[in-house]
């Protein structure tokens, strides 16, 4: 059935839930044009590390969006009061299927009848998730990557969403510092996510097979092609346990994919060695 798109989408704040490394991000880029961002995670702890780390460095990153401003962002453990009167709610919370639907269910509950639901699922379509709401016509994929450094986002339907939503954030978007690419079809992985599944793997293969080391393909990577990261140090930004995570749903979609990458994640997440997270991932030179 069609939606009404939400009016007064300047007035109206945007709530993200999930207060971790992506989460903590997506709220600062809707912070860049003013107004109010809400993050909700029911961990106090995750809860003042997103608001030290927006506080930091949402001033230079706000800088640098074409009429930027700093807005206002805090944080709560009651996802009522977040998103209470929001035009768009994000959820960025682990990608755990079963997590997804019950947060997806109760947000469809809770927010105004005009409001848009947003995923930032990096494997997860949204047509898998919504089960338990009322109006899928308001869902939609919205990944994204690891902004301001990485600042395109995946845009996709689930095959309920109305074209209003998808017109909607394509035209938005940018003015946030973020810039939109629409997936034509319903796809695991989404555009850039698919091929960057296809490298990941295959590095954590060759060091899973004993032929190299994280650091010298990194080190290959920066040099062949003038990165400043290779894909080891782009993981432990990701955060380990999320690449299992995701790793571990191709895998179940992809019965045939080699189990050496996962098995090489899987230790390093056993020893709760995260990544930057944790201090520690396949670099240990962390701080802070």
């Amino acid at each position: 059935m069609p939606f009404t798109l939400p009016a007064d989408i300047g007035e109206r704040p945007v709530a993200v839930i999930g207060a971790g490394t992506l989460g903590r991000r997506i709220a600062m880029m809707f912070a860049t044009r003013g107004g109010r961002v809400r993050i909700s995670d029911p961990a106090p702890g995750p809860r003042d590390e997103a608001l030290a780390f927006i506080g930091e460095h949402l001033p230079a990153v706000a800088a640098r969006v074409d009429g930027g401003t700093p807005g206002e962002v805090s944080a709560t453990g009651d996802v009522a009061a977040a998103v209470d009167g929001c035009w768009l709610v994000v959820e960025a919370v682990p990608e755990r299927l079963d997590l997804k639907k019950q947060v997806f269910g109760q947000l469809d509950r809770l927010v105004a009848d005009d409001a848009v639901l947003a995923s930032n699922s990096s494997s997860y379509t949204t047509s898998q998730f919504i089960d338990q709401v009322r109006h899928p016509e308001r869902v939609v994929n919205m990944h994204f990557y690891m902004p301001p450094q990485q600042p395109a986002v995946d845009l996709m339907s689930s095959g309920s969403t109305d074209r209003a939503v998808l017109d909607l954030l394509l035209r938005e978007l940018p003015g946030y510092g973020v810039f939109p690419f629409e997936a034509h079809r319903e796809c695991t992985g989404f555009i850039f996510n698919r091929i960057w599944a296809a490298i990941k793997r295959e590095s954590l293969a060759v060091v899973a097979d004993g032929v190299s080391t994280p650091q010298d393909v990194d080190r290959m990577w920066q040099l062949n092609l003038g990165t400043e990261a290779g894909p080891f140090r782009m993981m432990d930004h990701v955060g380990l346990d999320v690449v299992l995570d995701i790793e571990n749903h191709y895998a179940a979609e992809r019965p045939g994919l080699p189990a050496g990458p996962r098995e090489l994640l899987r230790r390093y997440v056993d020893a709760g060695h995260l990544g930057v997270k944790t201090g520690r991932g396949f670099y240990d030179d962390y701080t802070g």
